[in-house]
C-alpha cells in the first residue's frame, strides 16, 4: 500500500505520474476543468482510498437490497459508497441516508444501501455507477470513474451546503468497523458531513432521510413520538364497543434484532397496547437464525422460543432490520403455523381505507362543487397468491400488477391518491399523494366548524393518523404492526377471522439452476415467458442473483401445485439446459 506522503507526491500540476501506479496511464484526469473536482479534492481521494483496496476477485452488484456479501469482504464497499452518499448528496442538494445492513441476511454477513432524498431507494440510473465504484482494481481507477461522473452529471463542489449523510448500522458485530468505513468515504469528499444515528432499523432511518429532507423533525425521538401518537388517535376514533373485543396480546418474534428492541421502546409510548417481545437483539439468540419474518414466511413453521403454549395468540415476525413483517397463528399440537402474509396485510389495509372514503363519499354526495373522488389502488407481483387478488377484484378495487421488485411496486402505488402495496414476504406500505392529504387536510377544516363527531369526520381524522402512522418511504414493521394492531381493533376482529377473508390457494414456488437467467424474458409483469420461444406454450399445456429462475405455481390442492411446479421446472430445465430440475 502506497503512503499517504507518497500518494501527494504523485501529484504534479495538472497530471498524475502514471509510473507511480505501475504504469496505469491516467490521461483522462485533469486538474479542475468541467466535472468541479480540484487538485485538492483529487488528492484526497487518492490518499483516503489507498486504505480501502477492494479483496481480489470479489464482484459485487448493487440490487434493490444494496451491496450484500459476506461482511469481510465488505470494508472497501462500505467506504467507495460513502463517496456515493456524498456525490448523491451534492448533486441533489439534500440530505441522503447510508444504512450498513445485510436485512434476513445470516449474521456473518453485512451489506450497505443508500435512501435517496424521499426516503426510498437509490435511482435506478445510479446503480451502474455504484457498481463500476464498488469493483475499481485501485485507487486511481476509482479516482477516474469518479472523475468521469462528476463531469457527466455536473456535480458541483461549490455548493453552499455541503454534502450531508445520516448514517445508521443494525445489530450485526461487523457493523461497527464498516460503519467507520462508511465515515472515512464520506469525509474524504472535502467537507462533507455524516451523522451517526446509531443502531437503528432499516426503515427508521429511511424515515429520518425523508422527513428531514421535508423540513420535519427527524429524530429517532421524533419517529417514535409520530407512530405513538398517531397510534393512539386512531385507537381514540374506535367505534364505541370494540375497543375492548380484541384486547387480547400480540407476541413478535425480533428475529434477535434490532426490531425487538425498538418494539419495546415503541410499547411503552403507545400505552395500553399489549405487545410482549420475544427473540430481541438482547437474548442469547442468532440473528435470523431459526427466527424472523423470512424464516416464517418460507418455512411455514413456529420461529424458535415459540410453541404449544402459543396457540390461539396473535403472533407476529419482524425480519433482521425490521423492514418486513408477517403475522401468524401457532397450529395446535405441530410445529406448523397458518400464516398470514403480505397478501391479507394489504387487504387488511385496503379495506379499512376503503371503508373510511365510503364513509366520506357519501357525506360529499350531493355538495355542489364537489369533482374530487381519490382513487385508491393496490398494487401486487406475480408472486401474489391468486387468491387474494380474485378478492380484492370482486371488493371493486382497482388491482395492478407490477414486476417483481420493491422500486416497481413503490413506483406504481405513487401514482394512485392512496396506493397500498405489499410482496408476500412482509414487505409493503401505504402511499398518500400530496393532493389526497392537502383535500383531507381541508376536509378536516370544514368538519371543525359543522359535523362535529360525524362518521364522515371520524373518517377524515383516521384517514390523516393512517399517513402519520404508516412509513411512506420503504415497508417498515414497526409502524405496519401498529396500524394492524388499529384495524384489528377498529373492526373487532380476531386474527382468525381477518385470515379468513379468503383460503389461499396452494402453492409451491421453486428454484431451477440454468445456464443464463438473462435468456429468459417475460412480459405482463412477469405473468408470462416472450423467449425462450415456445416455453409458454408449453407451460400453458402443462396447466392445463445465482442464475436460477423462480418457479412460482397455484392449484386448487397441495399436490396439484406441487405437481405443476415440478412440470414447469422440467420445461425450464428442457429450453435452459442444466440437468438440474428435480
Amino acid at each position: 500500500m502506497l503512503s499517504s506522503g507518497r500518494w501527494n507526491s504523485i501529484w504534479d500540476g495538472n497530471f498524475v505520474d502514471f509510473e507511480a501506479y505501475g504504469g496505469t496511464s491516467m490521461a483522462g484526469i485533469h486538474d479542475g476543468g468541467n466535472c468541479g473536482m480540484n487538485k485538492e479534492q483529487r488528492s484526497r481521494l487518492l490518499e483516503c482510498s489507498s486504505h480501502f483496496l477492494p479483496p481480489k476477485g470479489v464482484n459485487l452488484l448493487y440490487g434493490t437490497a444494496g451491496f450484500r456479501a459476506d461482511a469481510t469482504l465488505l470494508k472497501s464497499t462500505v467506504y467507495r459508497v460513502g463517496i456515493l452518499a456524498a456525490l448523491r448528496s451534492l448533486k441533489t442538494q439534500s440530505v441522503i441516508g447510508l444504512m450498513i445492513t445485510a436485512s434476513h441476511n445470516k449474521v456473518s454477513d453485512n451489506g450497505v444501501k443508500i435512501a435517496d432524498p424521499n426516503g426510498g431507494m437509490l435511482s435506478q440510473h445510479w446503480e451502474p455507477f455504484a457498481d463500476s465504484l464498488a469493483n475499481a482494481s485501485d485507487p486511481l481507477q476509482l479516482l477516474q470513474l469518479i472523475d468521469d461522473f462528476v463531469g457527466k452529471e455536473s456535480i458541483s463542489f461549490d455548493n453552499d451546503h455541503p454534502a450531508e449523510i445520516l448514517v445508521g448500522r443494525d445489530t450485526r458485530p461487523s457493523g461497527e468497523t464498516l460503519l467507520e468505513a462508511a465515515k472515512q468515504g464520506i469525509s474524504s469528499i472535502i467537507g462533507a458531513i455524516s451523522h451517526d444515528m446509531g443502531i437503528l432499523t432499516t426503515p427508521q432511518l429511511h424515515w429520518m432521510v425523508r422527513s428531514r429532507n421535508m423540513g420535519n423533525k427527524s429524530t429517532e425521538h421524533d419517529y417514535f413520538q409520530q407512530l405513538s401518537h398517531s397510534f393512539r388517535c386512531l385507537v381514540e376514533l374506535i367505534p364505541y364497543g370494540n375497543k375492548a373485543s380484541n384486547s387480547d396480546k400480540v407476541v413478535v418474534d425480533g428475529a434477535n434484532g434490532v426490531g425487538g428492541d425498538k418494539l419495546e421502546v415503541l410499547r411503552d409510548l403507545c400505552g395500553g397496547i399489549l405487545i410482549e417481545v420475544r427473540n430481541s437483539s438482547k437474548g442469547e439468540g442468532v440473528l435470523n437464525e431459526g427466527v424472523g419474518a423470512d424464516f416464517v414466511q418460507k418455512e411455514k413453521v413456529v420461529p424458535s422460543r415459540f410453541g404449544p403454549s402459543d396457540v390461539g395468540l396473535r403472533c407476529a415476525s419482524f425480519d433482521g432490520d425490521a423492514d418486513r413483517l408477517v403475522y401468524f397463528l401457532v397450529q395446535a399440537d405441530s410445529q406448523m403455523i397458518d400464516l398470514v402474509d403480505g397478501d391479507k396485510m394489504l387487504t387488511l389495509f385496503a379495506l379499512y381505507i376503503k371503508e373510511q372514503l365510503n364513509a366520506l363519499n357519501d357525506n360529499e354526495i350531493g355538495k355542489p362543487g364537489n369533482s374530487y373522488h381519490p382513487r385508491l389502488g393496490v398494487v401486487q407481483t406475480a408472486y401474489a397468491n391468486g387468491a387474494s387478488t380474485v378478492y380484492l377484484k370482486n371488493l371493486g378495487l382497482d388491482v395492478a400488477f407490477t414486476p417483481t421488485g420493491v422500486k416497481y411496486l413503490h413506483e406504481k402505488a405513487s401514482e394512485y391518491d392512496i396506493g397500498v402495496y405489499f410482496e408476500a414476504n412482509g414487505h409493503g406500505t401505504i402511499l398518500f399523494s400530496d393532493t389526497v392529504l392537502s383535500w383531507l387536510e381541508a376536509r378536516k377544516i370544514e368538519f371543525l366548524s359543522s359535523n362535529t363527531g360525524s362518521e364522515s369526520q371520524k373518517a377524515v381524522l383516521r384517514l390523516l393518523a393512517a399517513s402519520k402512522l404508516i412509513n411512506q418511504a420503504v415497508g417498515d414493521a414497526l409502524s405496519g404492526l401498529l396500524l394492524v394492531e388499529a384495524i384489528l381493533l377498529h373492526t373487532g376482529w380476531s386474527i382468525q377471522t381477518w385470515n379468513d377473508l379468503y383460503t389461499d390457494l396452494p402453492s409451491r414456488q421453486l428454484k431451477v439452476k440454468v445456464v443464463d437467467r438473462t435468456a429468459v424474458v417475460t412480459a405482463n409483469a412477469e405473468t408470462s415467458v416472450v423467449q425462450p420461444a415456445g416455453i409458454q406454450e408449453a407451460i400453458d399445456t402443462e396447466t392445463g442473483t445465482e442464475d436460477v429462475i423462480r418457479v412460482y405455481a397455484e392449484a386448487t390442492t397441495q399436490e396439484e401445485a406441487d405437481s405443476l411446479a415440478n412440470g414447469v421446472a422440467k420445461l425450464v430445465d428442457q429450453y435452459l439446459g442444466s440437468g438440474s430440475s428435480p
